[in-house]
C-alpha cells in the first residue's frame, strides 16, 4: 500500500518501532493522529477508532528521539516539521521535562470551501466557530488560497501557531500567493494583527484562535480601517461567544439596561436586560456544526439582539450530501417583533392544537430549541395569561410562591423539571407529548454521555461514545455542552458518533 506522502513525513520523526507498525496499519492514509505518552501504549487516532500499537509501552528514549527529529518547541509547547502543516505538542512535568507528545497530521485539503464560497466571496467579515479538529483552521487555508490565487487579493495570514501555513520560514503551497506573518509568541498575536494591517497594506487579514480581550479589540481595529476580516474562535456556537467576557466584543459587546416602568410592561421583560453594546466586528458568523454542515448566521447583529432577547435564532443550514450535492435550507422569515407592533385588543383565533407553554425559571432558549429538534406541536407563550400550561423549575415551584399561587388561580398545569438544564426539558416534552420508542434508547444515551463526561473530565483524555441517531446526538451534545466540554460528531451513517475533548 502506498502511503501518502504527507504522512510519510510525520511518520520519519516517530520512532522506528511505532513507523514500522503503523506504516503497516490498513487506514495509515487517514490517520490523524498519534499520541505518545511515557508509560503508556502508543495510541494513534483515526477517523473511526483508536488503535493502541502492541509490544512495548513508550518509554523515555522514544520521546527524545522525537524531540530531537523536531528541535525546539516554542513556547506555546508546539513545534512543526518544515515545509508541512503536521503539529506536535508536548506536554511536560514540573520541572519541564517532556514526558508526552501530540503528534497531529496536517493535511491540505481543496475544495473544502465550496459549500461557502459565495460567502468567502462576499468581502465580510467572516467568524468560524466549531468544535477543535472539525476544520476551521483548514477552511482558513483553503480561503487564504482561493482569495490570493483566484481574486488576486492581497492576503496576510497571521499565523501564530503556524498551523495555517506550516512549519519554517518558507510557508506550505496551501495558502497560495498569500503572504504568512509569523509570531514569536501566543502573547504578541495582536500586535502582529496590528502590524500587518500598518505595514503591508493587505486587503484581507487571516488569524486563527482568537482568544484575549487584546486580540478582540485588535480585530475591531482591523475591520473599521475597512479590511475584510477572517477568523476563528474559541467556541462551538455563537451563543458561547456572547456570554464569554472575554470575546464578547466579537459580536458587538453586551451591556446592562435598565428600563422604565411603562417600557418594561411594552416589551413584557423585566426591568433589568441585557442589550448588545455596538455593531458586531464580525457581520457573518459561521458555525461548523459537522464536517459537511454549517449554520450560517449572514447577519451577526440581528442574531444576537434575538439571542439577548431569549429567542432562538435561525441560521441557514448547509450540508453537503454523498456524491458532492450540497443541500441548502433558507433561514425562516422572522416574524414580527414584538416589541415593535401593537396588539389588537381582539385577539386572533389560535389553534387550540398547539399547546402554548410558559416558561417561568426555565430559559426559553432552551426550550424553544428542543421544540424544535422535537418538532412537537407546541410554541412558548410569551405571556401568562395566553399560556395553556406553566413548566418551571422545582426550586420555584414550592407551595405558596408567585408562580404556584399564579397558576392555581387561573387554573393553569403548572409542571416542575428537576433543573433549568436542557436533558430535563427534552424528558419533559417527550413525557408531556407521550413521545413513543425513545424512552430506553434515549436513556441508555443519555447515561452513556453521563458517565463518559466524568471520565474526560478526569482522564482529560478524548472519548468516542456509541453511534447514535441524529436526534439522540443532539441530546448528548446538549449534555456535554451543559458540562463545559467539546464534542463534534464523527464518522459516517449509521455508525455516526459523538466525539468528546476536554477543554
Amino acid at each position: 500500500m502506498k502511503i501518502d506522502e504527507e504522512v510519510q513525513r510525520l511518520l520519519e520523526v516517530l520512532p522506528p518501532r511505532v513507523k514500522l507498525d503503523l506504516s503497516k496499519h490498513a487506514e495509515i492514509n487517514v490517520l490523524i493522529e498519534v499520541i505518545l505518552d511515557l508509560g503508556r501504549a502508543a495510541e494513534a487516532r483515526y477517523a473511526d477508532n483508536v488503535y493502541y500499537l502492541p509490544g512495548e509501552i513508550v518509554n523515555q528514549k522514544d520521546i527524545e528521539f522525537v524531540v530531537e527529529k523536531l528541535g525546539s518547541f516554542s513556547s506555546d509547547n508546539r513545534a512543526g516539521i518544515e515545509c508541512t502543516l503536521h503539529r506536535i505538542s508536548c506536554l511536560r512535568n514540573r520541572t519541564g521535562k517532556i514526558v508526552g507528545l501530540t503528534c497531529r497530521v496536517g493535511r491540505v485539503i481543496y475544495g473544502t470551501n465550496d459549500i461557502i464560497r459565495d460567502v468567502i466571496e462576499s468581502g465580510k467579515n467572516i467568524l468560524f466557530l466549531g468544535p477543535p479538529g472539525i476544520g476551521k483552521t483548514t477552511k482558513l487555508r483553503e480561503a487564504a488560497r482561493v482569495l490570493s490565487d483566484e481574486f488576486k487579493k492581497r492576503v496576510v495570514i497571521v499565523d501564530t501557531s503556524n498551523e495555517i501555513a506550516g512549519d519554517g520560514d518558507i510557508p506550505h503551497p496551501g495558502i497560495g500567493k498569500a503572504r504568512r506573518m509569523q509570531v514569536q509568541t501566543p502573547e504578541f498575536q495582536h500586535r502582529v494583527m496590528i502590524e500587518a494591517v500598518e505595514n503591508h497594506m493587505p486587503e484581507v487579514v487571516i488569524v486563527d484562535e482568537i482568544g484575549t480581550e487584546a486580540e478582540a479589540a485588535a480585530c475591531r481595529t482591523i475591520a473599521e480601517r475597512g479590511v475584510q476580516l477572517i477568523g476563528t474562535a474559541h467556541g462551538v456556537y455563537l451563543e458561547n461567544v456572547i456570554s464569554n467576557p472575554t470575546l464578547s466584543d466579537l459580536a458587538g459587546g453586551i451591556q446592562s439596561v435598565i428600563l422604565g416602568d411603562e417600557e418594561a410592561k411594552r416589551r413584557h421583560t423585566q426591568k433589568a436586560i441585557l442589550e448588545r453594546k455596538a455593531p458586531p466586528t464580525f457581520d457573518v458568523c459561521i458555525e461548523i456544526r459537522e464536517r459537511d454542515k454549517f449554520a450560517i448566521y449572514t447577519d451577526v447583529a440581528k442574531a444576537v439582539d434575538s439571542i439577548l432577547r431569549e429567542r432562538v435564532p435561525h441560521p441557514e443550514i448547509r450540508v453537503r450530501k454523498e456524491g458532492g450535492k450540497i443541500e441548502v435550507h433558507k433561514a425562516p422569515e422572522e416574524m414580527p417583533d414584538i416589541d415593535d407592533i401593537e396588539v389588537s385588543a381582539a385577539k386572533k383565533e389560535v389553534d387550540k392544537e398547539i399547546v402554548r407553554i410558559f416558561p417561568f425559571g426555565v430559559n426559553r432558549g432552551i426550550l424553544e430549541r428542543a421544540l424544535l429538534a422535537m418538532q412537537v406541536p407546541a410554541t412558548v407563550s410569551r405571556k401568562f395569561d395566553e399560556a395553556d400550561i406553566v413548566l418551571t423549575t422545582k426550586a420555584k415551584a414550592r407551595a405558596g410562591t408567585k408562580i404556584e399561587k399564579a397558576a392555581r388561580e387561573h387554573g393553569l398545569p403548572l409542571h416542575v423539571i428537576k433543573n433549568n438544564v436542557a436533558g430535563q426539558v427534552n424528558r419533559f416534552l417527550k413525557y408531556y407529548f407521550k413521545v413513543e420508542g425513545r424512552e430506553e434508547s434515549d436513556a441508555i444515551a443519555i447515561r452513556e454521555a453521563e458517565e463518559a463526561i466524568e471520565h474526560v473530565k478526569t482522564s482529560r483524555k478524548v472519548l468516542d461514545l456509541n453511534p447514535q441517531n441524529a436526534y439522540l446526538r443532539r441530546l448528548q451534545h446538549q449534555l456535554v455542552q451543559e458540562a463545559g466540554l467539546n464534542s463534534v460528531s464523527v464518522g459516517d451513517e449509521p455508525k455516526r458518533r459523538l466525539r468528546i475533548y476536554p477543554v
